[in-house]
């Protein structure tokens, strides 16, 4: 694994690692809202060891990227960033979107002249969402914003958002996501500036926030139907956001693309069951993005 920093819109810098040959059919990984490209890195290593160059990427304002000083995290701002990490790829790789890389997939698609993946598997992320879902996804983001005293408090916190995944008995692994301030608290690792800027995502505005919504919904929707390279969407069986009725307008929007239902999983699906996770995207990319090892 290799660590590497790439421009991307605005003049920002992105951090991103590096899995396997260069050479290899390439997957570009980007993670969802609050997480960072070590979300990925179970999926990564399976996936470069069975032949493909892989790519995880700290979105802008999350990880070790730079944060907009401009607050610009509208999913147009973040598809910009992936349209400059793709002019980096000799060919079209394909992409992995989860929740917010799959919305900033579908805007950088939108705007596109030239078809932009060879293909796309959107993780647990459709264009017409729920909104309670999103809702609770949107107060777990804006929620502690003082931090916590400890991991093993910000551990519990976690649990009880997502009871689909164990708690860990060592919670150190939490420091990925967490940052320790100069007063001993531990905070999110991302720019709290994602859920201000935009509205209703901080305020009881449920008016504003559903403009807002509908307005991602027609820009995701419309980046869909730009798309035609193969498109996977893994739904987590259990997921709040990606209701079974979401699915049905997917599939009514695009008849061809693929479904896999991963039980048991929530909106986190990959980190939920990262086995059946990553044996979904290792059989639709071997058919749809092969290597010389598939």
């Amino acid at each position: 694994m290799r660590t590497v920093e790439i421009e991307a819109a605005d003049g920002l810098r992105l951090t991103a690692d590096e899995w396997g040959d260069p050479s290899n059919p390439a997957v570009l990984m980007c993670h969802g809202a609050g997480q960072n490209r070590y979300a990925w890195k179970t999926s990564a290593e399976i996936l470069s060891q069975r032949g493909w160059f892989v790519m995880t990427m700290d979105a802008r304002g999350h990880g070790d990227s730079d944060w907009s000083s401009d607050h610009k995290y509208e999913a147009e701002d973040i598809g910009r960033d992936v349209i400059a990490v793709l002019d980096k790829f000799h060919t079209p790789p394909a992409v992995v979107g989860a929740s917010m890389g799959g919305m900033a997939s579908l805007a950088a698609q939108r705007v596109s002249e030239h078809q932009l993946f060879a293909a796309l598997i959107l993780v647990d992320i459709t264009p017409h969402f729920d909104m309670e879902g999103a809702r609770k996804i949107i107060g777990f983001m804006s929620g502690n914003p003082d931090g916590f005293v400890s991991l093993d408090e910000a551990a519990d916190v976690i649990s009880a958002y997502n009871p689909h995944r164990e708690r860990p008995t060592d919670p150190s692994g939490l420091s990925r996501v967490l940052q320790q301030r100069s007063d001993g608290r531990w905070i999110w690792k991302w720019d709290p500036a994602y859920v201000t800027s935009k509205p209703g995502f901080d305020s009881d505005n449920q008016s504003a926030l559903a403009t807002h919504m509908e307005r991602v919904s027609r820009t995701m929707s419309e980046g869909m139907l730009a798309t035609t390279a193969p498109i996977l969407l893994v739904r987590g069986g259990q997921s709040e956001l990606v209701t079974p009725e979401a699915v049905q307008g997917f599939r009514e929007l695009v008849p061809d693309a693929e479904f896999v239902d991963v039980a048991g999983t929530g909106h986190m699906v990959a980190g939920d069951d990262n086995d059946s996770f990553t044996e979904a995207v290792v059989e639709f990319l071997t058919r749809h993005h092969p290597n010389s090892s598939t």
